[in-house]
């Protein structure tokens, strides 16, 4: 199995429209024998949404990883000194996320996990998924591209009519561009076409 015996952590922020897209990512890492460590961020452990409620998006990653879910700061921190992850994957990176992590922020599980696989110089790939990106992000998402062992999910515009700032990743190739990260490559085209 391609993935047999390597810990990929997962880490969610709360773009709410994507978790249906990327639970089957979540599903392909572990049936291609990953252990996932699922990460989410705060508003994932208390926000329904049209797209579901916390409760159900807990239960699914639960139910996908069979491992608890860390849900805190405090939980996230020994990350860095236990060098648990061999990649550490955000998927999606919300704008909010995006910016923090490029500028050095950490006030959420999933910005302490970051923060803790670049001390440890292991692979993040970042699976973009913002409204702003080609707007006040752009600067956040250009400092990141150039980050030593920062990688990026190829993403594109989504809907470059009615929102020409919004860039989201292509999330079903989360697994190819880990992959290329593990290796210390960047998966190309990076840019590609979205919507």
């Amino acid at each position: 199995m391609k993935w047999q015996g390597k810990t990929v952590g997962y880490a969610l922020s709360g773009s709410h429209c994507t978790f249906a897209e990327v639970m089957p990512v979540i599903q392909r890492f572990v049936d291609e024998g990953a252990n996932v460590v699922p990460i989410v961020t705060q508003t994932i452990m208390m926000t329904d949404t049209r797209f579901g409620s916390s409760e159900e998006w807990q239960r699914e990653l639960r139910t996908i990883t069979g491992n608890e879910i860390i849900s805190t700061i405090v939980d996230a921190e020994p990350l860095g000194p236990s060098k648990l992850l061999d990649v550490l994957v955000i998927a999606p990176c919300t704008g909010n996320t995006t910016s923090k992590l490029a500028n050095a922020m950490t006030d959420s599980p999933v910005l302490m996990a970051a923060k803790s696989q670049m001390r440890n110089q292991r692979p993040l790939v970042l699976a973009i998924s913002t409204n702003d990106g080609l707007g006040l992000n752009a600067a956040n998402i250009a400092k990141l591209l150039v980050c030593k062992n920062v990688y990026f999910v190829p993403f594109g515009q989504d809907n470059p009519i009615q929102k020409p700032n919004s860039l989201v990743a292509k999330m079903d190739l989360v697994p190819e561009a880990c992959e290329a990260a593990l290796l210390g490559k960047q998966l190309q085209p990076l840019l590609i076409e979205r919507h």
